[in-house]
């Protein structure tokens, strides 16, 4: 039945993107010739309506290319938005190319075909968005259900129960376990050798096999039953706390060797991306804040003594060392290499206390991005002093010095800054490097502007304690 539903789905999805082509190319015609100019010798929208019938097979091929017309209830939406933004620009450069090739930037406009773009997007998203939300509300309430029996009663399958119970909005149905023990949630269908009848008797749209590493010679049986049934099988690794999420795989002959650490910025296509966004957003932001960045050097020079500029090595790309830069909120002190700022630190100044609380301080990091040593996104880099310590204590900690540091972060924007648990914060650095996109960085630098400057930490009012300045945290 769930195969039936998706076809179903798939097609509505088809169809509606469709529509929403001719609508998108509609409102760029009216856009163009009613808002951005009052000349009235253009072509008329039958034109333009015309033009789109031709490109309808272009774009569902381009957007099935994508995997837009898949399955997508375990999909992250910021994964799909990127995919549709992706075949967008793919569309929207083919048309401009053949307007040109076919001579005919004199009949269709170039600025139609550009607002379009921007347009589509837009409403594409907006409807997926819907109808995710739709799709996930009526999987909520036992509707258009995905009937899974898992194979395994180890800690594999009791983790991807655990998963599939806590996410209800995936649609997943429990139907049962296969195994040779009876130690598993729920209710148990056969032993391994009785996997082909419980799958002739149940007709499950999936069979996860979660076998621990002490069953894994049933594997070949398992599958083979599965294959002649015609039943759905997806396998998970014993090992797959260690998988990343979208992992690489490579090939020696027959043998597929899976690639532990997925990095997409050692790509270099994607590596240049980010860097020209970090030159021109720090060069942007460097003139935008230049108002305030004055204000601030000013005041700290006549309210407290010490430099204006608190430079501090970190840890940054490769392990390599680098001098971070930030306006010096506190009083000069010893503990400068060791100390660990907390939100209520004695040794902050009045004024420090306020431009940590509004994350002032961290403006001159836009000369550290300008100068390549750190992102505007990325993991917060740390002291040397600490890299040592955490790198015993924290699984995968040092992986974070497999990209360079940013000024914001994954972490950050999730709550995850300052006096806070250093293991959160890996965990969201680790999901960032693994899943980087031009658009996540987008998304992290929206809700940084929007709801990220202001921090937890609590302006001091009176503050007698300590003379000197530290500047260690890790709160941007």
């Amino acid at each position: 039945m769930i195969k039936e539903n998706q076809n179903l789905l798939n097609k509505i999805n088809a169809a509606s993107d469709v529509a929403i082509l001719f609508i998108s190319m509609t409102l760029a015609y009216l856009i163009r010739f009613y808002i951005f100019s009052t000349d009235t010798q253009y072509i008329k929208l039958i034109t333009y309506i015309q033009f789109s019938v031709i490109i309808v097979p272009i774009y569902l091929i381009v957007f099935n290319f994508f995997n837009l017309y898949h399955s997508f209830r375990t999909t992250v939406f910021i994964k799909e938005c990127s995919q549709v933004i992706k075949a967008n620009t793919i569309i929207t450069t083919l048309l401009l190319s053949l307007l040109f090739a076919f001579k005919l930037v004199h009949d269709i406009s170039r600025w139609v075909i550009i607002i379009f773009y921007f347009v589509n997007i837009i409403l594409i998203i907006a409807k997926r968005f819907l109808l995710r939300r739709t799709l996930a509300k009526i999987r909520s309430k036992g509707l258009n259900l995905k009937h899974v029996i898992i194979v395994g009663a180890g800690d594999v399958a009791d983790e991807y129960l655990k998963v599939i119970k806590s996410n209800r909005n995936f649609g997943y149905s429990y139907s049962g376990y296969i195994a040779n023990t009876s130690n598993s949630e729920g209710k148990k269908l056969g032993n391994y050798s009785d996997l082909y009848e419980v799958l002739d008797r149940y007709k499950p749209d999936e069979v996860v096999c979660a076998l621990d590493i002490s069953d894994a010679k049933y594997i070949e049986n398992i599958v083979s039953d599965c294959e002649k049934s015609g039943t759905k099988i997806s396998i998970i690794p014993f090992c797959y706390k260690y998988i990343p999420s979208q992992p690489y795989i490579d090939q020696i002959g027959s043998i597929p060797l899976i690639n532990i650490r997925r990095i997409p910025l050692d790509n270099f296509g994607n590596a240049f991306i980010k860097r020209a966004l970090d030159i021109v957003g720090s060069l942007s932001l460097i003139i935008c804040t230049s108002p305030i960045m004055l204000v601030t050097a000013l005041i700290i020079k006549l309210t407290s003594n010490g430099p204006i500029i608190f430079k501090q090595k970190r840890v940054g790309l490769n392990k390599s060392l680098f001098t971070m830069y930030k306006f010096r909120s506190m009083k000069v002190n010893s503990n400068e290499e060791t100390g660990w700022s907390t939100n209520n630190d004695p040794r902050k100044t009045r004024f420090g206390s306020f431009i940590r609380k509004f994350s002032i301080d961290e403006l001159p990091q836009f000369f550290n991005v300008l100068k390549g040593d750190m992102s505007l996104v990325g993991p917060r880099p740390e002291l040397p002093y600490f890299v040592d310590n955490f790198k015993d204590e924290i699984p995968l900690y040092m992986v974070k010095h497999q990209v360079k540091p940013g000024i914001t972060g994954l972490a950050q924007v999730n709550g995850f800054r300052g006096d806070t648990s250093i293991k959160k914060r890996i965990e969201f650095d680790i999901q960032y490097i693994e899943n980087w996109t031009i658009l996540m960085d987008i998304t992290i630098l929206f809700r940084t502007a929007f709801k990220g400057f202001k921090n937890n930490e609590k302006i001091i009012i009176k503050n007698d304690a300590l003379t000197e300045n530290n500047d260690l945290d890790l709160k941007l």
